[in-house]
């Protein structure tokens, strides 16, 4: 009977624990996201006239954004280790980057993981399924310049077509520098099934722990943000100001950043556990390998082999990982090295200080001019 009562005590706290932290994100993003919409409406005069400064301003407000998202999971235990290489010396230059997509608590991994990485965040473009923009950071995304993508067969071709028109339009008039996508185009435990079908019909590399990655986007990305040389192989360039854009400087895409999440056990976070908090702390384990865009081919054969190759070293590293906890060290590395993920808690408490006093602001702001008018 003891035990029971035990046991129930323990069930009835992670129920508190989870109701008390569901309550206070919902304040949160009632508060937040009002707020950056808001300010950037005040600032509709500065896109007009100097279009850079609002962008800049819009990008430390992102930041703070996805800084509070990563508060969330932060408080809650879920911390990350980072492994293979260091992509802090490169945060300043264009990077595509490419990671394996088990679960919605990867984008949550990569909000917090980010966040040390100099002005990634902030001037940083997603590609997510286009579910993601009715949901309540949707809005934000959509501002931001992110890039809602369809799934199926069915709409892949005009996808492409506009993802294109979108990097056109958005990718330097806004200054952005990396940019992040999932070629596996879903869910680890939903394609994996028919990823293994099709790779056991075209003879290619049998994979349990990631999926056949798709061509499509990457290639798209590879070709519209890259720099071509007369050989028709990406490069380094100089920089080069955008079309239409004064003092928007850019010289291509530098690199291709192969990021690879593993969670413990296998068992994915997802975004429910992010806001309720009931598994206990967690440490996510996120992988690095850099490529120089030099490396990278862009015509269509030779760029799917070299991505089926990097999911298939996403494959050993993941299976290393699961079976040994940690993953395998770089080459020329006797053994591997391991980097805690820090956040800074002050940084943190003055993020959410701001949003909650910004959100009382317009508040006011909004109820004084009810009253006046009405």
């Amino acid at each position: 009977m003891a035990s029971l009562l035990d046991e129930a005590g323990k069930l009835g706290w992670i129920l508190l624990r989870a109701l008390l932290r569901f309550a206070f994100m919902f304040l949160n993003n009632c508060v937040a996201i009002p707020s950056y919409c808001l300010f950037l409406i005040l600032l509709q005069p500065l896109r007009i006239m100097d279009s850079r400064t609002f962008w800049y301003i819009e990008g430390v407000m992102f930041k703070w954004l996805l800084a509070m998202v990563s508060s969330w999971g932060w408080i809650a235990g879920y911390t990350v280790t980072e492994w293979g290489d260091d992509v802090r010396p490169i945060s300043e230059e264009e990077a595509m980057v490419i990671v394996n997509h088990q679960s919605t608590g990867d984008v949550c991994t990569l909000m917090m993981c980010l966040q040390d990485k100099g002005t990634v965040v902030r001037k940083m473009m997603w590609l997510m399924d286009h579910v993601f923009k009715y949901t309540n950071f949707g809005l934000v995304s959509l501002i931001h310049g992110d890039f809602f993508i369809r799934q199926g067969k069915s709409h892949r071709d005009k996808q492409l077509v506009y993802l294109k028109e979108h990097l056109d339009q958005f990718y330097y008039s806004r200054e952005r520098k990396w940019i992040v996508l999932f070629p596996e185009g879903g869910f680890l435990r939903k394609r994996r099934e028919t990823s293994q079908a099709f790779g056991k019909k075209n003879d290619l590399p049998h994979l349990s722990h990631v999926t056949l990655p798709r061509l499509g986007a990457t290639q798209v990305i590879l070709k519209t943000l890259g720099l071509q040389q007369e050989n028709g192989t990406l490069g380094a360039g100089d920089a080069t100001t955008a079309a239409g854009q004064t003092g928007s400087k850019f010289r291509g895409l530098q690199w291709v950043v192969d990021v690879t999440i593993g969670y413990p056990k296998a068992r994915p976070m997802d975004i429910q556990t992010w806001i309720f908090g009931y598994r206990p702390p967690t440490i996510t384990h996120v992988h690095y390998r850099t490529y120089p865009i030099k490396d990278v081919p862009v015509e269509t054969e030779a760029l799917t082999d070299w991505l089926y190759q990097r999911f298939v070293e996403k494959e050993e590293l993941l299976a290393h990982f699961y079976e040994t906890g940690a993953f395998p060290p770089l080459k020329g590395q006797a053994e591997a090295v391991s980097r805690p993920m820090t956040l800074d808690p002050v940084w943190l408490c003055a993020i959410q200080t701001w949003a909650f006093a910004s959100g009382y602001m317009w508040y006011s702001l909004l109820q004084h001019a009810y009253c006046w008018f009405f």
